[in-house]
């Protein structure tokens, strides 16, 4: 540790960090546009730009080095200046269509616009013209609002290794585009919506169905039912001013009455029922010499991945539908037949934290007799734009529980928003499949936390397994090459698509950062501690489900309903 001087106030600096991390961490405030915490920086937006005593330019904080003696000064006239003209240069060419633009009130260009007073356009460029990308069923790409910050490309290579989008052309021609310029549909995306969150403007945003929502909501002859996954709860209070971690359940429920849906689900109940599915699967393949790893198949993104990347392991998934279409294959069957509904009169909505789920819905074998099983996916966001637009004040709501029949869920159900939620309560059943005993501790500590890989060896009677938790499909990919060159040792393996799972989803509130996703894993294991039913095998709507409806886990109906196939195709030898 050193000491540096920093607008006439001594700080310290450590060795090998960046002047802007030292910054940061003495909460003195520099505006960036580019820099991604954790990642090499770029210098590509020069809003970080301060000045040091005896250096005749600019320095970009981000990349440049500490060195002890450091006099620097983050807001002089200079600095202010270079800042606010790169401001106006971006506004130059920017649409001016700020009331219209979802990232309204949540643009950085917009704050920074007003935190350096640009309240005139000094310099006036002419508009480039693009076509709006609106091909994707997950994600809008609107390049007449990028500023080529280049963090959308950097999350798509550096974090998910997958490169949908890259640079392309030179000088002022340089946009972000796909490979040969197609549409987003036809590249290598997996919709996560990574993108979205690192986006600071309106250039890339989910495709919204909240029309469809509304339009079906004001329609007599539908009856409109909503779920929402185990993680909404403990994040969707950020979109009302709250502080990351906070449970509000009841009144999301409450909220949903209000907008007038006629059935509220907790889609923490089919998270249950995924896993009586999926723990079966896995008991039968381990008993008999059935495909290992056997892989999670909960999250769409990473369905894709597979399909279109490692085509050769598609056997290795679970043939379960993610907890998000069990529900909505039950409510348009068994839910139909009991409150005799044809099922083509169901509007069924799920309000999910993944904008890859507007893809899955899409997906055969999703539905039957043109029916889909979900009809519309709206995101966190979205589902807060649709309340703040029904004038409901969220923050003052009742309590209130959702509908029976799948309106009980356990702690486990709900485990399945953090990453390591899905293997524990997996192996919570499985233990008691195995056994016929619950596990002694059903906390399973190796497999919890915010790692990108996390393994452990499970205790299962007479058997031990190893199984593997992943986040981030640039993890995954690590892994899959690890099975691809012999690995055999592990039986179970769950990825999630994004990074820190369901509760960092592509589909959540903005500007969300390790610190808010360890807030939002605390709320889930919080449920976890406090509450009583912790594993899905002792839910008793399942069991008066599988008991009036579906028979057993892998039997006959329930795999009709509950699983699904994949895409396959040759692989190149």
């Amino acid at each position: 540790m050193f000491k540096i001087e920093v607008n006439n106030r001594i700080i310290e600096a450590e060795a090998g960090e960046t002047i802007l991390s030292t910054l940061k961490r003495a909460n003195i405030h520099v505006p960036t546009l580019c820099h991604m915490e954790g990642l090499l920086p770029t210098g590509a937006c020069r809003l970080c730009v301060v000045e040091v005593e005896g250096m005749n330019g600019l320095i970009p904080s981000c990349s440049y080095p500490v060195r002890e003696g450091l006099k620097i000064y983050t807001n002089s006239p200079r600095a202010v200046r270079a800042r606010k003209t790169i401001i106006e240069l971006l506004l130059a060419n920017h649409p001016d269509d700020c009331l219209y633009c979802v990232r309204n009130k949540s643009c950085q260009l917009q704050d920074l616009a007003e935190e350096y007073g640009v309240r005139e356009r000094r310099l006036s460029a002419e508009k480039n013209e693009y076509t709006i990308d609106q091909t994707s069923p997950s994600i809008v790409r609107d390049q007449a609002k990028c500023i080529l910050c280049g963090k959308c490309v950097r999350v798509c290579e550096e974090i998910q290794n997958i490169g949908a989008i890259d640079f392309a052309g030179r000088g002022s021609k340089t946009v972000i585009s796909t490979a040969f310029n197609e549409n987003l549909n036809v590249s290598s995306c997996i919709n996560c919506g990574q993108c979205i969150l690192v986006c600071p403007t309106g250039a890339l945003r989910e495709k919204s169905y909240l029309k469809e929502v509304r339009d079906a909501l004001s329609d007599p002859e539908k009856h409109v039912v909503v779920q929402h996954a185990p993680s909404i709860s403990v994040t969707i209070a950020e979109e009302f001013g709250a502080k990351s971690g906070i449970d509000v359940d009841g009144m999301l429920v409450t909220a949903f009455r209000q907008i007038g849906f006629d059935r509220v689900f907790d889609t923490s109940f089919s998270a249950d029922l995924t896993i009586m599915e999926e723990a079966s699967e896995l008991v039968h393949r381990i008993t008999t010499g059935g495909k290992l790893p056997m892989m999670t198949s909960c999250s769409p993104g990473w369905i894709k991945y597979i399909e279109q990347s490692y085509p050769e392991m598609t056997d290795h998934l679970s043939t379960c539908k993610s907890p998000q279409q069990m529900l909505g294959a039950v409510i348009k069957s068994y839910y139909a037949e009991k409150h005799n509904i044809k099922p083509e009169n169901i509007y069924s909505v799920s309000v999910m934290p993944c904008v890859a789920k507007k893809f899955e819905i899409q997906r055969p074998g999703m539905g039957e007799n043109n029916i889909f099983d979900v009809d519309a996916v709206i995101s966190t966001r979205e589902a807060a734009r649709l309340i703040k637009m029904y004038g409901i004040d969220f923050k003052n709501l009742p309590s209130g529980a959702s509908d029976t029949p799948f309106g009980e869920r356990t702690t486990a159900g709900k485990l399945f928003g953090g990453s390591g939620g899905v293997m524990e309560a997996a192996l919570r059943t499985a233990y008691f499949m195995i056994t016929g005993k619950e596990m002694e501790s059903l906390k399973v500590e190796a497999v919890r936390g915010q790692e990108g890989i996390k393994e452990a060896k499970i205790t299962i009677g007479k058997l031990e397994a190893s199984v593997a938790v992943v986040n981030g499909i640039g993890n995954a990919e690590k892994l899959l090459e690890q099975i691809k060159g012999g690995r055999d040792d592990l039986a179970f393996i769950e990825v999630m698509t994004c990074p820190g799972g369901c509760i960092a989803g592509g589909g959540q509130p903005l500007n969300t950062d390790k610190d808010k996703i360890k807030s939002r894993l605390g709320a889930l294991y919080k449920i976890d501690q406090t509450e009583n039913v912790r594993v899905s095998h002792k839910n008793k709507d399942i069991k008066r489900l599988y008991d009036e409806y579906l028979g057993e886990p892998l039997g006959e109906k329930s795999h009709h309903l509950l699983h699904t196939h994949y895409m396959k195709r040759e692989v190149l030898k």
